[in-house]
């Protein structure tokens, strides 16, 4: 990945300190704190059951952590904690300042309308009522993420799985949203569509400036996307820094079974 962010420049947009998940007895994450800023990219890595979904179901209001506090930098500049708003705001965050990438793309469509209604309904989801405006910015979009503009009156149930992830992806950018959350976006494709896909997504985030957080137990998809780089074991943070740092001189035992590949992830 590309140099950070000039941090300086900028407060950070996502403050997390001491965040704690629990399913009653069991944790899900414990103690985890950590800055966000405005246009970085951070990867979270980890094997199955280190605590890397939990993180980001907390991060993104699903659920509400045991302890710990989320804050977030408004639009208007103050920093809210994040279980101190209202649902209903939450929901609003969710609508536009956020997106969230599934990793089934059909947990983030609506199979049963169209690929433009998909992306135009984000939008009438914040106001937008004129038709024309809304399917050319469907058309827009659409395009970016390479699918073809014929395909607009289509469902995505005739998608194949790499169109129906580029797909969820116009959905959740359409807003213009600041932070986005990606849940292993490239599980499940074939190797070739995953290339592209992580070409796609590594362009439209450097060309929106856009935040995200990105799980993933692929450390290749962490090396190409994220500026930034979390190891998570047990559901605690073991290792943390610069992406290339982390994965070319990793610090911790668990990292560098990690990076040698004799921990399957």
């Amino acid at each position: 990945m590309s140099a950070l962010p000039l941090l300086d420049e900028e407060p950070p947009l996502l403050v997390v300190e001491g965040l704690t998940v629990a399913y009653g007895a069991r944790v899900g994450c414990r103690d985890v704190g950590f800055e966000l800023w405005p246009g970085e990219v951070l990867g979270i890595v980890g094997e199955s059951g280190s605590g890397k979904t939990s993180l980001l179901n907390a991060l993104s209001a699903k659920i509400e952590p045991a302890a710990g506090r989320i804050r977030y930098r408004l639009r208007d500049g103050t920093m809210a904690d994040l279980f101190d708003l209202s649902e209903a705001a939450r929901r609003q965050l969710l609508r536009t300042d956020w997106g969230v990438v599934h990793q089934n793309p059909r947990d983030g469509l609506r199979l049963t309308v169209s690929a433009g209604a998909n992306v135009g309904e984000r939008l009438m989801a914040i106001g937008a009522r004129h038709y024309g405006e809304i399917r050319g910015s469907a058309l827009d979009w659409l395009g970016k993420v390479e699918i073809d503009r014929d395909r607009i009156d289509d469902r995505p149930s005739s998608f194949s799985g790499g169109m129906q992830q580029r797909l969820q992806i116009a959905r959740n950018l359409v807003t213009n949203p600041r932070l986005v959350f990606m849940d292993e976006p490239t599980g499940g494709l074939d190797v070739s569509v995953q290339a592209r896909l992580l070409d796609l997504i590594r362009g439209l985030v450097a060309d929106l400036g856009l935040s995200a957080i990105i799980v993933t137990h692929d450390l290749a998809v962490a090396r190409l996307l994220a500026h930034r780089l979390m190891v998570m074991r047990g559901g605690e943070v073991v290792e943390s820094g610069l992406t290339d740092q982390v994965l070319d001189d990793p610090q911790h035992p668990y990292t560098q079974l990690l990076v040698s590949s004799i921990l399957q992830v």
